[in-house]
């Protein structure tokens, strides 16, 4: 993609973000053992076919996975992540349809999806686990989403106090490498080093990060967090999925990640409808 593009590409979503319109971003896992639909997209002609549908659902955003996240996860090289994505990221930047998002805690996988086209480097590790993240973020201008994960669930911890610490953390060593914090979006990174409960009380406190002026991305999709409050299998979670992403646009979300692309939209034109009849 051509570097103009991909730039206005970049400031039209941080334009929506700022006007406040709530972004919908559509999971695409280009991963054979991912928890929800490992499998389901793997491989270019299913990847592609995948998304044009959650385009036409109504997603804003694609975000790509090449390396499941789950808990007990096997680790991929930066190589073989690259060999998933590469063809999915190269064949959507092409049309610019959308903006692309890459989901990824690798510096050297982030810099040649940014190349490719990528405007949104998703890192569940916040630039913590791969040092070379936060400069790869400046030098290819970049959005970066950065996530509260400690690495290690503590159950002893005031969440909110090290949420907030957390991301005071991240604004340092954002300046330090010259990130603008336009380019920031924060989440609160459910199920990343939390307990059960520590789940509930991070999306019961996004205010922590909505008072940053940051917009705020949650990504419950389906997790075992809902899982384990209803009791039902991971594709039979979109009830909990959406009452907690309704929840989380009513305590200041502005981006949604999610599987489920059709129903949030549909949700989402209700919400705007009722907002438009104050």
């Amino acid at each position: 993609m051509d570097c103009v593009v991909r730039a206005t590409v970049r400031d039209e979503l941080l334009h929506r973000l700022s006007e406040g319109r709530v972004q919908l971003m559509g999971i695409l896992n280009v991963t054979p053992d991912s928890f929800s639909d490992g499998g389901a997209h793997y491989g270019l002609a299913n990847a592609i076919e995948h998304a044009e549908r959650m385009r036409l659902d109504g997603a804003d955003i694609i975000d790509i996975g090449g390396e499941s996240t789950r808990p007990g996860a096997d680790e991929v090289g930066p190589a073989e992540e690259w060999k998933r994505v590469s063809g999915t990221i190269a064949s959507l930047a092409s049309s610019a349809a959308l903006p692309l998002s890459i989901d990824t805690y690798k510096a050297s996988v982030a810099r040649k999806a940014a190349e490719a086209g990528v405007v949104i480097i998703n890192d569940v590790w916040g630039m913590t686990r791969d040092r070379e993240m936060a400069r790869v973020v400046a030098e290819t201008h970049s959005v970066v989403v950065i996530t509260y994960n400690r690495g290690k669930a503590d159950g002893a911890i005031n969440l909110r106090d090290d949420m907030a610490a957390f991301f005071q953390d991240s604004f340092k060593l954002a300046e330090a490498h010259g990130i603008p914090r336009e380019h920031i979006i924060l989440d609160p990174g459910v199920g990343f080093g939390k307990t059960y409960e520590q789940n509930f009380s991070a999306l019961a406190n996004l205010d922590v990060l909505c008072e940053t002026g940051c917009p705020v991305l949650v990504g419950v999709s389906r997790k075992s967090f809902i899982g384990r409050l209803t009791g039902n299998p991971v594709d039979d979670r979109l009830t909990g999925t959406l009452a907690a992403n309704l929840e989380s646009i009513c305590r200041g979300a502005s981006i949604l990640r999610v599987h489920d692309v059709a129903v949030h939209r549909e949700a989402l034109t209700m919400l705007e409808a009722i907002e438009r009849a104050k």
